[in-house]
């Protein structure tokens, strides 16, 4: 288990520091900037050849499980942007783009003696990321089959392995709840995360919940707990 997939409902997490600022340091732009230029050069976009030696598939999805497989002692420790810089650090490495040996020795350089960073860039690389930000990496997909459950539907959240990253909150495993709403179309998650089951484009549903039966005992009265949830999270519920 992950505990940073899981912390819906828990309690005892005070004092959360509520931090407005987008960017807190100047080098936290830089990091929104990289991730921003490699989701536009990612080569499953239909988007105009570069000369960028970028070559290999980043999503939102790669971030987050590059984020969040962290170990949950370094993932509290560390700030948002760190966690970013941490995640694509750890994806230039794995991709073979750089060595991990490498990655410490400019660390180590730049730490010692900051450089001036240079100005500007290839103009067609430019293009393409302000392409990208206007269009965007749409989830929407043609549906292939008829969705599995319908409104009014008794469902049971399944407890897939955990993995890096989940779009299943911790608190809904195992839990049952009745669907509210299919939403038109297919989504897909982007890239693939393997046990947990999502990936290809698959229905999504809303489903509601009593919140009686997510935190027994411990909840307001005359009120309903809704969430958006991928197909492959969810399981017929056995009749009693």
């Amino acid at each position: 288990m992950k505990l940073q997939h899981y912390l819906g409902g828990l309690e005892g997490l005070d004092p959360i520091a509520l931090e407005t600022r987008v960017f807190v340091e100047a080098w936290e732009k830089r990091i929104f900037g990289i991730h921003t230029a490699m989701m536009a050069l990612s080569p499953q976009l239909d988007l105009e050849a570069t000369p960028s030696t970028f070559k290999t598939t980043w999503t939102w999805a790669d971030l987050r499980k590059g984020a969040e497989g962290m170990n949950p002692f370094d993932y509290f420790k560390y700030r948002y942007y760190e966690k970013w810089l941490g995640g694509i650090s750890g994806y230039f490495v794995a991709k073979g783009y750089i060595t991990q040996a490498e990655l410490d020795a400019r660390t180590n350089e730049f730490l010692a003696s900051p450089p001036v960073m240079p100005k500007g860039g290839d103009s067609a690389v430019d293009d393409r990321v302000r392409k990208y930000l206007l269009i965007g990496d749409d989830p929407k997909r043609d549906r292939k089959a008829p969705p599995r459950f319908s409104p009014g539907d008794a469902v049971i959240v399944a407890d897939p392995k955990s993995v890096d990253h989940t779009r299943l909150p911790g608190h809904l495993r195992n839990k049952p709840g009745v669907v509210d709403s299919v939403y038109h179309d297919a989504y897909t998650y982007l890239c693939d995360t393997g046990p947990d089951g999502i990936g290809e484009a698959m229905p999504v549903y809303c489903v509601k919940f009593d919140p009686e039966a997510l935190w027994p005992g411990n909840t307001e009265k005359n009120f309903t707990f809704y969430a958006d949830l991928f197909e492959a999270y969810l399981e017929p519920a056995i009749a009693s």
